[in-house]
């Protein structure tokens, strides 16, 4: 694999994110501890500015509400100008109606580099049967691996599912991720730190499918990692983090679980 952490830590990518407001100290946290740098601006006046300075846009619905929404696409009109990736984590879509209507808006009006959702995000926006309670998807997906390259070429991107088993494909091209660790699952937050990952990453290259790998591959072998310094959730957490600090791209090729369909 590319050594991208490296470059991160060169770079110090900045992460322009429009993100919920229940993870977004997480959020921050981990954009810095990859070594990017963190920024959360979401008023409307100043997020065209904002998105000139950095090299990745995130953009999470967890909390959405119309003056977010607004908010994103003014930014993400902005970044497809120039040039900058925007990452779309579709939190709980399909949950209500107003979440899918903005969801589908998001992708309509904006070039979006990289979807990044559970089984059940992913397989309501390509249209396919999904079933989400909350921000938490439920139920079983045997066809997810068909329903994420659906998305990508609909939507000339790469997506990304979170799962016990991560996928990245660009509809073409489909990766297995076997990395990570259960415990990833009973802490809030991971999938929206997995967003900003792979913000960090994306804001350091051009080939938006390898970065997305690469993130993917990283971020669960972190969690392994951390696995083995804590098994409770809340102090996990923090050992997860730690570990982000301490990750190489040696490590992440030294661990890495990755196959290729």
């Amino acid at each position: 694999m590319e050594e991208i952490l490296s470059r991160v830590k060169e770079k110090q990518p900045l992460v322009h994110h429009i993100t919920n407001n229940v993870t977004v100290n997480d959020c921050a946290n981990i954009t810095l501890h990859w070594g990017g740098l963190p920024v959360m601006a979401y008023a409307k006046e100043e997020v065209a500015e904002m998105v000139e300075a950095a090299q990745a846009l995130v953009l999470n619905i967890g909390t959405l509400d119309q003056s977010q929404v607004e908010a994103m696409i003014k930014a993400g009109r902005a970044a497809k100008q120039l040039g900058v990736p925007i990452i779309f984590d579709p939190v709980g879509v399909g949950a209500t109606s107003f979440r899918t209507e903005m969801a589908r808006r998001i992708l309509d009006e904006l070039q979006i580099a990289v979807i990044k959702g559970n089984q059940g995000e992913i397989s309501i926006l390509a249209e396919s049967q999904g079933e989400v309670k909350g921000v938490e998807s439920i139920g079983d997906y045997e066809g997810i691996i068909t329903n994420a390259q659906r998305l990508a070429v609909e939507e000339d991107t790469v997506v990304v599912v979170s799962g016990a088993e991560d996928i990245v494909t660009n509809g073409e091209v489909v990766y297995k991720v076997n990395n990570g660790h259960s415990l990833l699952g009973q802490v809030v937050g991971t999938g929206c730190m997995l967003g900003s990952t792979l913000g960090v990453f994306a804001g350091v290259s051009d080939d938006y499918l390898t970065a997305s790998l690469i993130a993917v591959t990283a971020y669960g072998t972190v969690g392994k990692i951390a696995s083995k310094r804590s098994t409770k959730p809340a102090s996990y957490k923090l050992a997860f983090l730690d570990s982000v600090s301490e990750m190489t791209d040696e490590k992440i090729n030294k661990n890495q679980k990755v196959t290729k369909l």
